[in-house]
């Protein structure tokens, strides 16, 4: 009944994310012009503009970090290890828990790779094993809970990263968010690690009865993705270059050269740029041929595309927002509702509400955060738990949101009608979890 209700809202209500953010823009616009009477057109439109070009570095760094993880999943070496996975579960309820197991431990480490290898294995498994595909997809999808948790999520790395467009707590207190205060702090890895183990058995047993079971055709599966055979005829200077591996070798080399630099004097400090850095790397040498490893930028490059309209968008509502005082005023009313303790479920809650508009991490907090982290120096609650419970509540709302569904659907080859019922159980279990984190705390601040 809830997931109907659900599907019902996205088809009928929810356009494209692109129209949304647009539509958004107008209101912010038309809510700083109302609520702030010295507030000009003119003021409005200066704002806009500087945050749409303000953000355009971080946005860059985002569409980056999705492209080398996606490249990354669709490396040979990676493909071989997910067809060796595919093989070790015996049964249905194994096949599910195995794919969830992998795919919240690589969304956890990088999103573009957890999606593109969720959605390989259980296209590999569905090969193997015959199951409700759109409970296994679903599964597959479910290890994103954990990507704004992870290494890649957008809104702890902008807030680690000096200088950052997005680093909204140092430019408000002068320093930034380190990993070990956000990401790795036992508030957000008490439910990243609740999650996972409760998951897997949890997905066990809502498998659908075999009455109902819906069973992709393997010969489908295979047609669908046929192997690429090689070019006989003989291969020109140009295509000699292409597939020269020592090239490959030497851009890892410099790369790694350039990463050891900055960590010597940073300290070994993770940040976007280190973990793009990192995700190159690994790229370029599992794929080793050079045009290998642009096919698969090129393939990545096609999911990217929204992005690349979104970011800026949200980032001339976060110019907005600042420059006319909204978020100031919006930060007045958590100030009345929320008390030190309270704050960062409120912005939790919030968050979640929220990111069913605002799907993109990095736009999410540049609408919510300016309007959140006054709040919590006001009260003196604590900023790393007010930041992350942003990124929880983005955790949360994905589950039901399709945007970020959208790669892994295109893998898989189904519909997002097919998953909504399964996701709305992983969307009830990571409510509670990450809920349940941000009251069990006490008042800090920073």
């Amino acid at each position: 009944m809830a997931t109907a209700f659900v599907v019902y809202i996205v088809e009928q209500f929810v356009p494209d994310p692109f129209v949304f953010a647009v539509i958004l823009t107008c209101l912010t616009a038309a809510m700083a012009f109302v609520t702030s009477p010295q507030v000009s057109v003119g003021l409005i439109g200066i704002a806009w503009y500087n945050g749409v070009f303000s953000i355009l570095s971080f946005a860059f760094q985002m569409v980056l970090i999705l492209v080398t993880g996606y490249a990354l999943a669709t490396s040979p070496p990676v493909k071989a290890i997910v067809d060796t996975v595919a093989g070790i579960p015996k049964n249905s309820r194994d096949a599910v828990s195995l794919t969830l197991a992998v795919s919240l431990s690589a969304s956890w480490v990088n999103w573009g790779f957890g999606l593109v290898t969720a959605g390989l294995l259980s296209r590999a498994i569905a090969r193997k094993i015959p199951l409700d595909f759109g409970w296994l997809v679903a599964a597959a999808y479910t290890g994103f809970v954990l990507t704004p948790e992870g290494i890649s999520g957008s809104i702890a790395l902008s807030q680690a990263t000096p200088g950052s467009s997005l680093n909204l707590v140092e430019q408000m207190t002068g320093k930034g968010l380190p990993l070990t205060q956000t990401i790795f702090a036992p508030f957000t890895l008490f439910p990243v690690l609740a999650l996972f183990f409760l998951l897997p058995v949890l997905f066990r047993y809502i498998e659908p009865p075999q009455a109902s079971a819906v069973i992709v055709s393997p010969d489908r599966l295979i047609a669908e993705h046929p192997q690429k055979r090689g070019s006989e005829h003989k291969k020109s200077v140009g295509e000699w270059l292409d597939d020269a591996w020592i090239l490959n070798v030497f851009l890892a080399l410099c790369a790694a050269s350039g990463l050891i630099s900055q960590w010597r004097t940073t300290h070994f400090s993770i940040d976007i740029n280190s973990v793009i850095l990192i995700f190159l790397i690994l790229g370029v040498m599992l794929h080793l041929r050079p045009i290998a490893y642009v096919d698969a930028v090129k393939n990545a490059a096609r999911i990217t595309g929204p992005l690349i309209l979104l970011y800026p968008l949200y980032g001339g509502i976060m110019g907005i927002m600042t420059a006319t005082g909204l978020a100031a005023m919006i930060s007045t009313g958590f100030l009345k509702l929320a008390t030190a303790r309270t704050l960062p479920f409120w912005t939790y809650i919030s968050s979640v509400i929220i990111t069913f508009f605002i799907p993109s991490g990095g736009g999410h907090w540049a609408v919510q955060g300016p309007f959140v982290l006054p709040a919590a120096r006001a009260l003196r609650a604590s900023l790393p738990r007010t930041t992350m419970a942003v990124a929880m509540g983005e955790s949360v709302g994905n589950m039901i949101q399709p945007f970020f569904a959208l790669p892994v659907l295109a893998i898989a080859g189904i519909g997002m009608r097919r998953i909504l019922a399964f996701m709305l159980v992983t969307f009830l279990a990571a409510l509670v979890a990450f809920g349940i984190s941000l009251l069990w705390m006490t008042t800090s601040s920073l």
